[in-house]
């Protein structure tokens, strides 16, 4: 297993709509010129944008999380350019981009270092083979401050590498649960 070059993402985006919308370069400023967070493809990687949908963590209902039990009512929903997330709080997010992950690909993502070092978390299961959607981000706030998402910049870089075996089942086949999803998804059962 080895991980995939630039001209790998590149050539799997183009040709095979792997990311979409998908950037070939690193973008560091926007139309008019002031910088962002990145975003694009790097080196050995894709950073990924988060879109301007957000839900919010509130504890108002008191209620205790369940995964398995998950309500929704523990959200607000949020729209903007910019999401502020209480204190030692977090909320959800997803992806501008979609991903379609090839059969002989798993993809794994970490937090951008520039929202690390402000004490924000971004966590992301693996992109195991052949799933594809909108990614869910998780942004942890592990600070006694609020902290700032900023929607269609870079928050996270994804990692993508290829097996020398294709595996016998996949996400698709499989059927997993949050195959083909879109918009910021909620813990399913």
């Amino acid at each position: 297993m080895s991980i995939k070059s630039d001209a790998w993402i590149r050539r799997m985006a183009c040709e095979h709509g792997m990311i979409e919308p998908f950037e070939p370069g690193q973008i560091r400023h926007n139309a008019s010129g002031g910088r962002i967070v990145s975003y694009g493809t790097s080196s050995y990687g894709y950073d990924v944008r988060c879109a301007s949908e957000f839900k919010v963590f509130t504890n108002i209902n008191s209620t205790v999380i369940d995964p398995k039990e998950f309500d929704s009512r523990n959200f607000v929903d949020f729209s903007g350019e910019v999401c502020i997330i209480p204190p030692n709080s977090f909320a959800l997010a997803r992806t501008v981009e979609y991903f379609r992950i090839p059969r002989s690909t798993l993809v794994i993502c970490l937090g951008k270092s520039t929202y690390a070092r402000c004490g924000i978390i971004v966590n992301v299961t693996p992109l195991e083979p052949e799933w594809e959607g909108h990614v869910t981000l998780e942004f942890s706030n592990t600070t006694p401050l609020p902290a700032r998402i900023y929607a269609n910049e870079g928050v996270a870089q994804m990692l993508f590498f290829e097996s020398d075996e294709v595996c016998e089942t996949s996400y698709r086949d499989r059927g997993g649960k949050y195959q083909g999803q879109r918009g910021v998804t909620l813990p399913r059962t």
